[in-house]
């Protein structure tokens, strides 16, 4: 079997964060021909839920870049990575001493998503807190209403390019903690940072489905940090123009942009679709 791997932002969707019409045609030739597909994305399943809707995305889902992995068909998920208290107490204090507000997503026992935030200190972290509420439907709660014994799946912040060094450099010596980042406004020096439990990659998602759905060919397509241990894992790699430097540099082969239906231009050659 052969599985075609898409990250969403950057990769599949479009600047609007949608699949095109052009993208959504290719999706329906693949499914013509029998080629199996699925996603691997740093966002929850509210957040992929709006754009992969109605385009048949029915196989087991890598979510928040494979922290946690989501059956369709089963509506659970089958298999999550989570961190421990101390874990999370000791990212919170690294946000806190290089100043950045803390993003908590969590996961709690009825499997229902929240997302608990320290104060909003701009208004780029105001922008990200509302799209989160009102595009990806996460409810949202300050950081003080976390209950004690909720499942934290990743912590994420905004900040600048030092800040974000810092805590990388501060949780570098934990074993079970992974730390992606890039960047968000390059004017204006804003990054992202994201943390997980280390073996809540989007690689070991890739190799969970492997085993799960008896797979033997794997074709990954993505753009960012968090998609390294994708590359390394899948049998054919492929980047948009618009990737990460570094990224392009690991990549079988570069494609075109996000934005211009880089992905299902790609597709409608390699397969042959028509």
């Amino acid at each position: 079997m052969t599985l075609v791997v898409f990250d969403l932002d950057g990769t599949l969707l479009n600047k609007q964060s949608e699949i095109s019409a052009y993208t959504a045609d290719t999706l329906a030739m693949m499914r013509s021909r029998g080629i199996a597909y699925t996603v691997a994305t740093g966002r929850t399943l509210q957040a992929a839920a709006a754009p992969l809707k109605d385009h048949h995305f029915v196989l087991p889902m890598i979510l928040k870049n494979g922290a946690i992995i989501w059956s369709p068909d089963e509506c659970r998920y089958s298999h999550h990575h989570l961190l421990t208290p101390q874990e999370v107490w000791h990212v919170l204090a690294a946000f806190t001493l290089s100043d950045l507000t803390p993003f908590v997503f969590t996961l709690n026992a009825k499997q229902q998503h929240a997302l608990y935030h320290g104060p909003l200190k701009s208004s780029s972290e105001q922008k990200l807190a509302d799209l989160f509420e009102e595009e990806r439907h996460l409810p949202l709660e300050p950081l003080t209403a976390m209950p004690d014994d909720v499942s934290v799946i990743n912590l994420f912040s905004l900040g600048g390019a030092q800040a974000v060094d810092r805590v990388r450099s501060s949780i570098a010596d934990e074993p079970h903690l992974v730390a992606y980042a890039g960047t968000a406004v390059e004017e204006r020096d804003l990054h992202w940072l994201d943390i997980h439990h280390s073996l809540g990659s989007k690689g070991n998602g890739i190799n969970h489905l492997r085993s799960e759905l008896s797979v033997e060919h794997v074709i990954a397509f993505g753009d960012g940090d968090n998609d390294f241990s994708m590359f390394e894992c899948a049998t054919e790699s492929y980047a948009t123009a618009n990737a990460d430097p570094l990224l392009i540099q690991v990549a079988d082969e570069v494609i075109g942009h996000h934005d211009e239906d880089g992905v299902a231009r790609f597709l409608r050659k390699r397969f042959d679709l028509a």
